[in-house]
């Protein structure tokens, strides 16, 4: 059960896949949108550590200044259910959805 109370959309898969979004530091500019349509709370935004900002190219940087340091991040990649919504409901698109990584 999702950890708020959003419908569940036709596209989710019935339990978490093998897929995980990952958003572009070069382009995430902190608008919410992948947070509020996610069923299954898999995104927070907030300010990013160090390491989370380390690598990104100017327009990145310029991104993280004007946004305070605030971007999206995946905090439950376990709980994805690659419905998409956040891909779709991203202005920057800044979200992908990725095979998991092997452990």
């Amino acid at each position: 059960m999702p950890a708020n109370d959003r419908e569940i959309p036709r596209s989710c898969t019935p339990e978490p896949t093998g897929q995980v979004p990952v958003v572009n530091r070069n382009r995430c500019e902190a608008k919410d949108d992948c947070a509020r349509v996610c069923p299954y709370d898999v995104f927070e935004v907030r300010v990013l550590a160090p390491e989370e900002s380390a690598g990104v190219s100017f327009r990145g940087r310029l991104n993280l200044i004007v946004h305070r340091n605030r971007q999206a991040v995946v905090a439950r990649p376990d709980d994805c259910h690659a419905c998409g919504l956040c891909v779709a409901a991203c202005p920057e698109r800044a979200i992908t959805l990725t095979p998991r990584a092997a452990a």
